[in-house]
């Protein structure tokens, strides 16, 4: 059995606080099936390009996610998860929640680091042609001179 689904981004509440705007949705496929130890699983993919916030310069950016996984819901009672081959969801009492599972599926995909292209990004460093880095404006602190000193007095 397949469905397909699309949920807002705005009503995923662990999405949040990664967003630059919660306008958008994601569009959800999930395959369901019997799996090799005889429990309910799921081919889970989502497709979404959100609004992330660049951790360089705090300016949101279109990034195109896409991933799927292969899930076996496993209820309370069930055991025998780390002899799982497949990524493991428990339910509660045999329920679950499409959106949530949607969900779960679209923050796996996420960059742990969100952040424009250096070349796109408005505070990226710049490089010159010898590859190495320009300094950075201000002062620089050392906090390990110190340590530095002692190491020598030994």
């Amino acid at each position: 059995m397949v469905l397909e689904r699309v949920y807002p981004l705005g009503e995923m509440r662990r999405l949040q606080e990664l967003l630059a705007d919660a306008g958008g949705s994601v569009r959800a496929r999930f395959a369901f099936a019997k799996v090799d130890s005889g429990r309910a699983g799921a081919t889970v993919a989502v497709e979404a390009t959100p609004q992330l916030v660049c951790q360089r310069c705090l300016q949101g950016f279109a990034y195109a996610a896409a991933g799927s996984s292969e899930i076996e819901f496993l209820s309370d009672s069930d055991e025998g998860a780390a002899n799982s081959q497949r990524e493991v969801y428990a339910t509660h009492e045999g329920w679950l929640s499409l959106r949530e599972l949607a969900e779960e599926e679209l923050l796996l995909t996420l960059p742990t680091v969100a952040m424009h292209t250096p070349q796109n990004c408005g505070q990226a460093q710049s490089y010159e042609a010898g590859g190495e880095t320009e300094d950075m404006p201000g002062d620089r602190s050392r906090p390990f001179t110190a340590l530095q000193d002692l190491l020598k007095k030994t």
